[in-house]
């Protein structure tokens, strides 16, 4: 394992009002005993503990304060984050409670990977609503860590074992992401697919540049943006030596990437990436968050308020976030 941390991973709970805390504890339950003890939760013990009753599993939780020893197997460090504005968090709802815990369990977890304390960040659901309200006005996790990083960009890669997008915009509306198709935007975003794929042992990573309009413009009849800013960008790319292609038809390029052509597709705006990869893997798709000075995975969906503290949530996709992240921790060395 590349990374020194105590703890190789590091899950965030989310927001505590949906799923994040009971996918969290189906996943420990799953765990080995050792991974368990390298594994540390940023949230609250009481709201994991009752998580943890309520699907039946033998979980016990130790806070990190009380002790800088890495817990054993059965006994879960958890880095302890209270709920500061004291007020009731009601399960299945917004509220800013849940959303300013929502936003401390993060920021937590990021001090700890920054200070060595941990690895890898995994992030469970948060609320956009919730965040909101706690006035936290983050487009979601990859704009937040963003910001409490200093990093001046980051990239949301969506990898599954079938295709992986990375998306040159993300939560924006549709016609501010066509703003954002810029020939440096582009470069930043395949460069950065391109280093995550060698860095995970791939030695040529073939990528796949999507065109914004239909037919790529099909020569300039449907907008122009396609010839005079994304292929620059690509002839660009393929001038330094990357192994990259485009603009192609983004009504193709998903389905050629899915039969093996290519290891990813720079998408140029949040649907155009996101619909494909969740119809094909709705349920191990990882979101990874590229471009930042720390490593973080997550989850790829909501918070799921209609099931929240039902038992009804299954942790499938928790799993695979978890381990995409142990995947980051043993190969991918920090910096």
């Amino acid at each position: 394992m590349t990374t020194q941390a105590p703890f190789a991973i590091a899950i965030t709970m989310g927001d505590p009002a949906g799923i994040g805390p009971e996918i969290i504890c189906r996943a420990l339950a799953g765990m080995a005993a050792a991974d368990r003890a390298s594994t540390l939760l940023v949230g609250d013990i009481a709201t994991f503990s009752r998580a943890a009753q309520l699907i039946d599993a033998d979980l016990a939780f130790q806070s990190l304060d009380d002790t800088q020893a890495t817990p054993s197997g059965h006994e879960i460090a958890v880095a302890q984050v209270d709920n500061v504005l004291a007020t009731p968090i009601p399960d299945g709802e917004i509220s800013a409670a849940a959303g300013e815990m929502a936003y401390r369990c993060v920021e937590r977890a990021v001090k700890l990977v920054q200070a060595g304390r941990a690895g890898v960040i995994v992030t469970a659901p948060l609320n956009k609503a919730a965040l909101h309200a706690a006035e936290r006005y983050y487009d979601g996790h990859t704009g937040m860590l963003a910001s409490l990083t200093g990093a001046p960009a980051s990239f949301m890669l969506l990898a599954s074992e079938t295709l992986s997008t990375i998306h040159v915009s993300t939560h924006v509306s549709l016609k501010e992401a066509i703003q954002r198709v810029t020939v440096e935007r582009i470069e930043g975003t395949a460069k950065a697919g391109h280093e995550h794929l060698r860095q995970l042992g791939l030695a040529t990573p073939r990528i796949a540049v999507a065109g914004l309009n239909p037919h790529c413009g099909e020569g300039g009849i449907f907008g122009d943006e396609d010839e005079r800013i994304i292929r620059p960008a690509v002839e660009a790319l393929q001038r330094a030596g990357y192994e990259v292609q485009g603009p192609i038809s983004a009504d193709t390029v998903f389905y050629r990437a899915s039969r093996g052509e290519f290891d990813l597709v720079v998408a140029q705006y949040h649907d155009q990436g996101h619909i494909p990869v969740k119809l094909i893997a709705f349920d191990t798709t990882v979101n990874v968050s590229l471009g930042l000075p720390i490593r973080r995975t997550s989850v790829d969906h909501g918070t799921a308020f209609d099931i929240a503290w039902q038992g009804k949530a299954d942790a499938v996709n928790m799993n695979a976030a978890i381990a995409y992240a142990w995947q980051l921790a043993r190969s991918v060395p920090l910096g």
